[in-house]
C-alpha cells in the first residue's frame, strides 16, 4: 500500500529517468551534438553504486506507516542522492576525460536533470511535512547547500563541459555576475522610492488606485523584449539632445528603467495591501493614545503591514534577477550575455553557464525573503516560524 504518494511519483520518476534518459552525453566538441551515455555505465566505476546506494530508501519510504522518522529518512537520502548523482557524473566525465581528446565535451543528460530535480523536490516535500521551524530550515538549506557544493569544491566536476567553459571564462563570468547584480540594485533603488509612496497614496486616496492599478498592469502585460525594445527611441533622442547626461538607448540607462517599470506593480500592491490589513481598531487605539499621523503611520501601520511589504519586495527581486538576463539583448552585459553568446554559438552548456546562475541567485534571494518573513515579530512578541 502507498502511504506517501508524492514520494513515491518522485521516486517512480527518478527510477524511469535513469532507465530511459541518457545521464551523460559526450560530443567531440562544444559544437557537434553529444551522444547519450546511460546511468548503467556509470554504475559500472568503483563506487558508482554506493553513490546511488540511498535511492533504495526513496522506493521504500513511500510505503512505510507516515512517521517522523520515514521523513527525515527521505529528505536525507533525496539529499545524498542529489549529491552522489552529482560525484557520479564528475567521475564518469574524468574517466571519458582520460582517453578523449582535449576538444571532447562531457555534458549533463536529460536524464541527470530530471533525476537531480525529482530529488531536490522528494527533499522539499520531506522538509515541509516535517514542519521545522526557521533554525531547522536554516540548518536544512545549509546543509543541502553545502552537499551539493562539496564536489564542485572537490574538483570533481573539473571534466564537465560547464565547468571547462567556466574556466575559459572566468574572469568574464565574474564581471558578468558582478554586472548583472549592478542593474537589479540599481533598478530597485528607484522601485522602492516610487513605488513605497505610490502604494501609501493607492490606499490613502482609492481614485489613485483605481487609476494606478490599471496602468502597472498594462506594463505587466508587455513583453519584456518589446519594452526594452521601446526604450531604445526615447532614449537615444535624449542622449542626442542632451549628451552631458550620459544617458545612452542601449546599455544600463534602458534596462533600468524597464525592470523599474516591471518592479512597480508588486511593490505598489503589497504596499497598499498591507496597509489595507492593519486593523482599524489598532489605529483607532493608537489615536486615543495620543499618537500623530507621522507617528501612527510608523509605529502601527508600518509594522503591522511589513510582512506583506516584505512579500511584494520578494516577488520584485525575484522577478527583477529573472528580467535582468533579457536585458542583455539591449548591451546592459550581466549574466545574460552569457546566455546568448551561447545561443547564438549553439553551445548549450555554454548558454548553461549563464542561466544556471541566474536560477540560483533567483532561488537564494527568495529563500532570504521568506526567512526574513518568517522571523518578524508578530503582535503580541511572537514569530512566523
Amino acid at each position: 500500500m502507498i502511504r506517501n504518494r508524492v514520494l513515491f511519483v518522485l521516486a517512480a520518476a527518478i527510477a524511469v529517468a535513469a532507465l530511459a534518459l541518457p545521464f551523460l552525453s559526450f560530443a567531440p566538441n562544444r559544437l557537434l551534438s553529444g551522444q547519450g551515455i546511460a546511468l548503467a555505465a556509470a554504475l559500472e566505476m568503483p563506487r558508482g553504486l554506493a553513490l546511488l546506494a540511498p535511492g533504495a530508501v526513496l522506493l521504500a519510504v513511500p510505503f512505510l506507516r507516515p512517521s517522523r522518522g520515514a521523513t527525515a529518512a527521505s529528505v536525507a537520502a533525496a539529499l545524498l542522492v542529489g549529491a552522489g548523482l552529482l560525484w557520479l557524473a564528475g567521475l564518469h566525465a574524468a574517466e571519458l576525460a582520460a582517453t578523449a581528446p582535449p576538444a571532447a565535451r562531457t555534458s549533463f543528460g536529460s536524464g541527470f536533470w530530471a533525476m537531480e530535480a525529482a530529488a531536490l523536490l522528494a527533499a522539499l516535500d520531506g522538509a515541509r511535512r516535517l514542519g521545522l521551524p526557521a533554525p531547522g530550515r536554516i540548518a536544512l538549506g545549509l546543509a543541502t547547500a553545502l552537499l551539493l557544493a562539496a564536489p564542485l569544491a572537490a574538483g570533481q566536476l573539473d571534466q564537465l563541459s560547464i565547468l571547462k567553459e567556466y574556466a575559459n571564462r572566468r574572469d568574464a563570468f565574474s564581471d558578468a555576475v558582478l554586472r548583472h547584480g549592478a542593474i537589479v540594485a540599481a533598478a530597485l533603488v528607484p522601485t522602492l522610492a516610487l513605488g513605497l509612496p505610490l502604494g501609501v497614496l493607492a490606499q490613502r486616496r482609492p481614485t489613485v488606485g483605481r487609476l494606478l492599478f490599471p496602468v502597472l498592469n498594462i506594463v505587466q502585460t508587455i513583453p519584456s523584449i518589446a519594452l526594452f525594445g521601446l526604450m531604445l527611441a526615447p532614449l537615444s533622442a535624449l542622449s542626442a539632445a542632451f549628451p552631458s547626461l550620459g544617458i545612452a538607448g542601449v546599455g544600463m540607462a534602458p534596462a533600468v528603467i524597464a525592470l523599474t517599470l516591471y518592479s512597480l506593480l508588486p511593490i505598489v500592491r503589497n504596499t497598499a495591501a498591507g496597509l489595507d490589513g492593519v486593523p482599524e481598531p489598532v489605529r483607532e487605539a493608537a489615536r486615543g493614545m495620543g499618537m500623530t499621523p507621522a507617528q501612527l503611520f510608523l509605529r502601527v501601520d508600518v509594522p503591522l503591514a511589513l510582512p506583506v511589504l516584505l512579500a511584494g519586495f520578494r516577488i520584485t527581486l525575484v522577478q527583477a534577477v529573472g528580467l535582468a538576463a533579457v536585458a542583455a539583448l539591449i548591451g546592459a552585459g550581466g549574466l545574460g550575455a552569457i546566455m546568448f553568446q551561447g545561443l547564438f554559438a549553439n553551445a548549450l552548456d555554454l548558454v548553461l553557464l549563464g542561466a544556471v546562475p541566474v536560477i540560483l541567485l533567483a532561488l537564494a534571494a527568495d529563500a532570504l525573503l521568506r526567512l526574513a518573513e518568517a522571523l518578524l515579530p508578530l503582535p503580541g512578541g511572537r514569530r512566523a516560524v
